[in-house]
C-alpha cells in the first residue's frame, strides 16, 4: 500500500466510514488515477470532469455510482490532500432518477430461500428478510448480539454508528440454531465467521459474501428481478407495511435517520396502492358494443 493510499484509509477510519465505504473510495480514486496514467495527487477538478463524462458516456455507468465516485475524489481531494480549491464543488451532478427498489412477493422470498445451495446461506437469506439489516450489518452480526431470552437482535453501530434492536421470532431462532448444529466448527465470535482453520482468529464474512448469497441463489432459483441484499431489506419493510404496521415503526426496524427514508414504502405496497379509490370506478361507462347498438337504432 502506497503511502498516499495509507492516509486516505486512515481519513476514512477516523471518520468511521463503513469498510464497504472505505473498499469503494480507494476503489475509486485507484480507478481514477489508472485512467489518466498518474499519480491522483498529481491530478486536479479538470481531470475530475473528463473522468466523469467517461464513466457516464463511456461506461455507461448509472447516475448514482458516478454520484459515489465523485464523492470519494472529492473525499481524497479535501480530505487526504487538504485541497480546498472551490472547483471541487462546482462539478456538477448528473440528475439522478428516481427509480422504486426491486421488491420481492412473499411467494418469490420462499422461492428464493428453498433455493439456497446450502445451509450458510439459506440462513444468511433468512435473517436478511427477518430482519431487513443491512448486509455489512448482517455479515458483522456476533453471537452474543443474538439474545434469546429477550428474543431480540442487537445491532452494534448499524449505519450512521446507530445502535438498535430488532425482534427475534421464533422462526427464525429456530433457523439459527439449525444453522448452529450444522457447524462443524463452532463460531466463536461472529455468527458467519471466516478463518483459514479451527485455531486461526475468527474475521467476519465480507459483505460482499452476502451479496453474492443473494445474487448466486437467485440464479439458482430462477428468479429474473435483479436481487440483492437490499431488495430482501426492501421486501421485509413492504410486507410489514402491506401487514399493517405504521410508518413509524417500521423506521425503528429499518434503522432510518429521518421517517422520509421510510415514506418510500408507502410507493411498494400493494395495499396503500389499491387502498386508493380509482376514480375509473366511481364513473358509469356503457359498453362499446352496447353503445354502439344504441347508436344504431337511432340510426334506424
Amino acid at each position: 500500500m502506497t503511502p498516499l493510499r495509507q492516509r486516505m484509509l486512515e481519513e476514512l477510519q477516523r471518520r468511521n466510514f463503513a469498510p464497504s465505504t472505505i473498499r469503494g473510495y480507494l476503489r475509486s480514486v485507484r480507478d481514477f488515477a489508472a485512467y489518466f496514467h498518474r499519480p491522483p495527487d498529481q491530478l486536479g477538478p479538470e481531470q475530475i470532469r473528463q473522468f466523469q463524462l467517461h464513466m457516464l458516456r463511456d461506461q455507461k455507468l448509472a447516475t448514482g455510482t458516478v454520484a459515489n465516485r465523485l464523492a470519494a475524489l472529492r473525499f481524497f481531494f479535501k480530505k487526504t490532500l487538504k485541497r480546498h480549491d472551490p472547483e471541487f464543488d462546482d462539478i456538477g451532478l448528473a440528475r439522478r432518477p428516481k427509480k422504486l427498489p426491486v421488491v420481492l412477493s412473499p411467494e418469490e422470498v420462499a422461492q428464493l430461500i428453498e433455493a439456497a445451495p446450502n445451509i450458510r446461506h439459506r440462513t444468511i437469506l433468512l435473517l436478511l428478510y427477518a430482519t431487513g439489516l443491512r448486509r455489512t450489518e448482517a455479515s458483522r452480526l456476533k453471537i452474543a448480539d443474538i439474545d434469546s431470552q429477550r428474543m431480540v437482535i442487537h445491532v452494534q453501530q448499524g449505519k450512521g454508528s446507530r445502535d438498535r434492536e430488532l425482534p427475534l421470532t421464533p422462526k427464525l431462532l429456530e433457523a439459527l440454531r439449525e444453522y448452529w448444529r450444522s457447524c462443524k466448527v463452532k463460531p466463536r465470535v461472529y455468527l458467519f465467521p471466516t478463518r483459514l482453520n479451527a485455531t486461526a482468529e475468527e474475521q467476519p464474512i465480507s459483505d460482499k459474501t452476502v451479496w453474492h448469497a443473494c445474487r448466486d441463489t437467485a440464479l439458482r432459483a430462477g428468479l429474473t428481478k435483479r436481487i440483492g441484499p437490499h431488495t430482501l431489506r426492501h421486501s421485509f419493510a413492504t410486507h410489514l407495511l402491506e401487514a399493517g404496521n405504521d410508518l413509524r415503526t417500521i423506521q425503528l426496524l429499518m434503522g432510518h435517520e429521518e421517517l422520509k427514508h421510510t415514506t418510500l414504502y408507502l410507493h411498494l405496497s400493494r395495499r396503500h396502492l389499491h387502498a386508493a379509490v380509482n376514480p375509473l370506478e366511481q364513473i358509469r361507462i356503457r359498453g362499446f358494443k352496447e353503445q354502439a347498438a344504441e347508436s344504431g337504432n337511432g340510426g334506424a
